[in-house]
């Protein structure tokens, strides 16, 4: 893994408990710019746990946050923005009702000097923004409900990114999608990649992991189980260290992990 100062975005020894149950046990992580690191596990791994300690959903108890270099405080939503950290939800929060100038602005909406809303420069910035990651969207006239799974998810990219966002956490960005759909989202990821933008990418689908992904962190029992380069590792290593909780020789192993032995790999392949 990079040193923790060239990191983008670095937790370290981060836990936080509920009832006595340890959701994450000192997780270390670091997220780089330009990069994306997927997060995988299976149901209960504490990938959303850690996602929202990030966001700022939950506070966490112990453990470090530290954004390019400097160690930050992260109470709530508003100060994870404030550090350029935005979260794409699965269910994308958009308000259905409304085109896609008026989701970009909401809650920040552009007005006139005379008070009221300035829907001409809002449509413009929207735009500006959908034309650099989706060159061919024309519908901002219309409802989002009207929008396809693909199209709704560029305004959600779009919004996340309107107001210089440095670090994006997507979660299952593809699900319910169409293969059409999910490679035009693809090539949003590329170009926010290109564009200097770490994403942390939360996402069950294994086979996405291989096709966006930098870098694999895997989480079993609300620790890390291990990080890999995606082109270091087979997918049937990466759900060998899901399931079994065991690192093949390529992965940086986490805090008590495993490394399989030869006889475990050779049943993994």
């Amino acid at each position: 893994m990079d040193q923790m100062p060239d990191a983008l975005v670095a937790m370290r020894d981060v836990a936080i408990s509920f009832g006595g149950i340890h959701a994450v046990d000192r997780v270390s992580i670091e997220l780089n710019g330009g990069e994306v690191t997927a997060l995988v596990g299976h149901n209960g791994a504490g990938k959303s746990t850690l996602v929202k300690i990030l966001s700022g959903a939950y506070q966490h108890y112990a453990g470090t946050i530290f954004v390019g270099g400097k160690e930050v405080a992260i109470g709530n939503p508003r100060d994870a923005k404030a550090y350029g950290i935005e979260t794409i939800h699965q269910s994308l929060a958009l308000a259905d009702n409304l085109d896609a100038a008026a989701n970009l602005f909401l809650g920040r909406e552009l007005r006139t000097r005379w008070g009221t809303l300035d829907d001409i420069a809002m449509e413009a910035e929207a735009r500006k923004v959908m034309r650099r990651l989706s060159p061919h969207f024309e519908r901002f006239k219309e409802p989002v409900k009207a929008l396809s799974g693909g199209q709704r998810q560029s305004v959600a990219i779009a919004r996340a990114i309107l107001f210089d966002a440095r670090f994006l956490i997507m979660d299952e960005p593809t699900a319910a999608l169409g293969p059409q759909e999910t490679a035009q989202v693809g090539e949003i990821i590329r170009q926010l990649k290109a564009d200097g933008i770490g994403i942390l990418l939360v996402s069950h689908d294994i086979h996405d992991v291989f096709d966006l992904a930098d870098r694999i962190c895997v989480m079993k029992n609300g620790r890390i189980v291990g990080t890999v380069r995606v082109a270091d590792v087979t997918k049937d290593e990466v759900l060998g260290m899901i399931i079994l909780g065991n690192c093949p020789p390529s992965a940086i192993p986490g805090p008590g992990a495993s490394v399989a032995t030869n006889e475990e790999r050779g049943r993994q392949r």
